[in-house]
């Protein structure tokens, strides 16, 4: 099969490898369709360095093909898998979707929702799951900020805090303010040009440029900062010191800071399914490119140029 091959870290290739054979609790899916976020590019260049010792390998990756949102048909059931078929059309992670083939656990994949194409589901498991695991407990009528609302969770984090029944303003880029104006933002906020203004009751914070001080200002009493992640770190940590850093504050206010750990569950990718076949969340893709251009695909959104997801397709 033709997939991208990555054998150390910071070099990977388009070459063949073998077809994986599915084990215990597993499917083989013929893959038709791979999101893209900075997870990729972390994995592919191993830094920052924490990641290595949080088990993804340390002298080298673990899975010698990058890519982990998934959307596929089951080509393969192995040992002691029930509820799905030969046939059916799924979305989820696994490692390795770069390819045209991968093995996937059944704990992290759901049935692909009916009436999105297999490039619209890729783009949702991660960055979807993030954000509605983030938004957890808003209640209809808080005002939710996301900052980040034009990438990849950002965007799936407007729409399910509108679902949710939340006031929503959004903060982005000028290349992505009509975007999350189409997403359902009730305010939109171009920080190139002004940054945003008044306090609220959950801020989903995608972006992890600002300090940890003007966020709690901006945050009513007894408050949230959902920390998604940060991409101002330095090779070592990356952005994870700020996350560290925001539980010593947690004491001494009744704003708290909540680091966001998020999973990787079918039952979260099937809540996901349920409100994109409502009509409440779309798949917002944004560029999209074919396998043998993946590693471009990589770099399109390290560079954020990217609005909304990058998907590669096979």
């Amino acid at each position: 099969m033709k997939a991208v091959v990555q054998r150390r870290y910071g070099s990977a290739v388009f070459g063949d490898l073998d077809v994986p054979v599915p084990g215990q609790g597993e499917v083989l899916l013929e893959v038709r369709a791979a999101g893209v976020d900075m997870g990729v590019w972390h994995l592919l260049t191993g830094k920052p360095y924490l990641l290595r010792f949080l088990g993804f390998g340390f002298r080298g990756p673990k899975s010698p093909v990058p890519g982990r949102d998934v959307a596929g048909v089951v080509k393969e059931i192995g040992p002691g898998v029930t509820g799905f078929a030969v046939g059916d059309e799924v979305f989820g992670t696994c490692e390795g979707s770069f390819a045209e083939y991968a093995v996937a656990p059944v704990s992290r994949l759901a049935r692909k929702p009916e009436g999105i194409s297999f490039t619209e589901a890729a783009a949702v498991p991660i960055s979807g799951g993030t954000a509605l695991q983030g938004l957890r407990g808003v209640q209809a009528g808080q005002r939710v900020l996301v900052l980040g609302a034009g990438g990849g969770v950002g965007s799936y984090g407007v729409q399910i805090a509108k679902a949710l029944g939340a006031h929503v303003t959004g903060v982005c880029s000028t290349s992505k303010v009509e975007l999350v104006r189409s997403l359902g933002a009730d305010e939109v906020f171009d920080y190139t040009v002004a940054d945003f203004t008044g306090t609220y009751d959950l801020i989903l914070d995608c972006g992890g440029a600002r300090p940890l001080s003007r966020l709690r200002g901006a945050t009513n009493e007894r408050g949230r900062i959902v920390l998604v992640g940060a991409e101002t770190g330095g090779s070592i940590t990356g952005g994870f010191q700020k996350s560290l850093g925001s539980l010593l504050l947690n004491p001494f206010s009744s704003k708290k800071f909540v680091p966001l750990m998020s999973t990787e569950r079918a039952d979260v990718f099937d809540e996901l399914r349920v409100l994109i076949e409502a009509g409440s969340v779309k798949a917002a893709v944004g560029k999209v490119f074919p396998l043998s251009e993946a590693l471009d695909a990589v770099d399109h959104v390290y560079s954020r140029r990217s609005v909304g997801k990058t998907v590669v397709t096979i």
